[in-house]
């Protein structure tokens, strides 16, 4: 298949990697060209980590995305979701309107918020989108034409919206591992990443701030109290969940499905020994400022979908609003403005069923 991999940070460098091993022809993405210029150096991307050891050659490393989605399959977004509005956009100028669009990750309302965006960017027709849960790679750009991948997805929650069949097949073509799930609410709602990180982002801060990110975030600052939190913030979201239908695994028992929490862990409502035992997280460092995605994306795309979504069920989530509200006055940026609303989603206004029927029309 010939795959357009629309970014190329860790998550579009670990898909060059990976898919290029499977088969496919890739064609690599960024706005920027001094992102891309290692690789165009390089003429491709090195990896290292749980894929084994190589070098990937895509066929093409291009900063123009006519370019890039020129004879591709699929587009295949693995871009940090505050990227997803300005990407459709591109996309829409660039008249992709049948090419499938797979978000890797969608986390919370991925697939709505580009539809809409596209939407209200094309004035017409929008392609076939599909949202993973999350990242289907643990990943880091260590070195600028070298990506480190420690752990890989072993399960994938594909949420598709109505007409996205064509993209559903394409990201399970990519990605065998992923399995369809009723709607994309059953994905948003199983972004793990809005529990994983804001409460350890809120309550490590000062640590953060003095530190620079000098310690690891899934050992070091996974402390009972934090993991607390972590439970708070994750009845809130299976309690959504539920009301719209899907009984999704609590917090540990997902990250074991996904492979961040090791296969051998009997307890995984143990957090801090689940999560800090999980190989592929152990060394990863905690965010080095208060701009670090771990806010930017995780308040703004994470925690603002989430209450929109949770408004719309009826459900109070009192955890959430806490670390929003936290978060907005900690870093003075406020989210509930900049961030993934109700508006930018397309479902401003809508009720439990009003919602249910926009993801399964």
């Amino acid at each position: 298949m010939r795959v357009a991999v629309i970014g190329a940070g860790a998550g579009g460098a670990a898909a060059v990697a990976e898919l290029t091993l499977a088969g496919h022809e890739t064609a690599l993405w960024n706005r920027s060209p001094q992102t891309l210029a290692p690789f165009v150096e390089r003429g491709g991307v090195e990896y290292e980590g749980v894929l084994g050891e190589g070098f990937a050659k895509p066929v093409l490393i291009s900063a123009d995305l006519a370019e890039a989605v020129r004879g591709a399959e699929v587009a295949l977004v693995c871009l940090p979701t505050i990227s997803h509005v300005p990407v459709a956009r591109l996309l829409a100028a660039a008249g992709a309107h049948t090419l499938p669009v797979v978000l890797n990750p969608g986390h919370t309302g991925g697939a709505l918020e580009f539809n809409e965006a596209y939407r209200l960017a094309s004035g017409g027709p929008v392609p076939p989108v599909a949202e993973f849960h999350t990242l289907s790679y643990i990943a880091r750009k260590y070195q600028p034409a070298r990506i480190t991948v420690s752990g890989k997805a072993k399960f994938l929650r594909l949420g598709v919206l109505p007409g996205g069949e064509a993209a559903a097949a394409a990201a399970r073509a990519l990605y065998p591992v992923s399995e369809r799930v009723a709607d994309v609410l059953n994905s948003s709602l199983a972004n793990l990443n809005m529990v994983l990180h804001a409460p350890g982002a809120i309550l490590g801060a000062a640590w953060v701030e003095a530190t620079r990110g000098g310690f690891t975030f899934y050992v070091q600052g996974m402390t009972p109290g934090v993991t607390r939190v972590l439970k708070a913030l994750d009845a809130e979201r299976l309690a959504v969940a539920r009301t719209f239908g899907h009984e999704l695994p609590h917090l540990g028992a997902e990250m074991q499905k996904y492979g961040t929490v090791e296969a051998s862990v009997a307890d995984t409502t143990d957090l801090v020994a689940a999560i800090s035992g999980g190989k592929a997280n152990q060394k990863i460092k905690a965010p080095d400022s208060l701009q670090h995605r771990y806010y930017l994306e995780d308040f703004g795309h994470g925690l603002v979908p989430f209450l929109a979504m949770a408004a719309a069920a009826g459900v109070a989530v009192p955890v959430a609003i806490s670390l929003l509200e936290l978060g907005i006055a900690l870093t003075g940026i406020d989210y509930r403005a900049l961030g993934r609303t109700a508006r930018s989603m397309g479902i401003e206004g809508l009720d439990r069923d009003g919602l249910l029927a926009r993801v399964r029309a």
